[in-house]
């Protein structure tokens, strides 16, 4: 006799999600001996050539920053230059005859030109600067610091320079400039 055989209840199908995973080792990075890591040569050269343009830049930057940073001195002593300058025009009505050492500068002009000296004697070696009357009329004159490449306290300036003062004590006006000596153009934001 056959054995009967109950219906049972069909049973939902579940879906199933199948990932295939291919770890062989021509696929696998992590295992292959012929993959090489790290970087290329040509990665290392181009990392290389844009942090030496950073540090120029930023070395260039820094100069400029530190020399800017030195005008502090000048504009002391340009301040106290200017009051001498100031008292020697109250005492006398004007400033024909007014002379360096009226003015407290350590810096005798031989040579000039547009007012300004560009050569002469005398030196500081306790300053960045040397400080010079830099001529005038007899309303107004140029009280100049200097700032060489040689001579003078060191570190040097890259650039030779001069930072004045024209100065009119009978009106009280007064203008900053400052000039490179090699080609007359401007410095640190101030007209020539």
């Amino acid at each position: 006799m056959l054995p009967i055989l109950k219906a049972s209840k069909p049973t939902k199908a579940v879906p199933t999600l199948s990932l295939s995973l291919s770890l062989s080792e021509e696929g696998n990075s992590l295992t292959s001996p012929n993959k090489k890591h790290g970087f290329t040569l040509i990665e290392i050269i181009i990392v290389i050539i844009i942090v030496g343009i950073l540090a120029a830049i930023g070395i260039t930057q820094y100069s400029n920053v530190v020399e800017k940073s030195r005008l502090a001195e000048a504009k002391v002593h340009i301040g106290a230059m200017r009051q001498l300058a100031y008292e020697y025009y109250l005492n006398n009505g004007t400033l024909t005859g007014i002379t360096s050492s009226d003015i407290g500068a350590d810096f005798t002009c031989l040579s000039s030109s547009f007012g300004l000296c560009w050569s002469g004697s005398g030196t500081s070696t306790t300053n960045f600067y040397s400080y010079w009357l830099g001529g005038g009329t007899s309303t107004w004159v140029n009280l100049v610091a200097g700032r060489s490449i040689a001579g003078g306290k060191i570190p040097n300036a890259s650039r030779e320079y001069v930072f004045y003062l024209t100065y009119g004590p009978g009106t009280g006006q007064a203008t900053w400039h400052c000039q490179y000596c090699d080609d007359n153009s401007s410095c640190f934001g101030y007209p020539p």
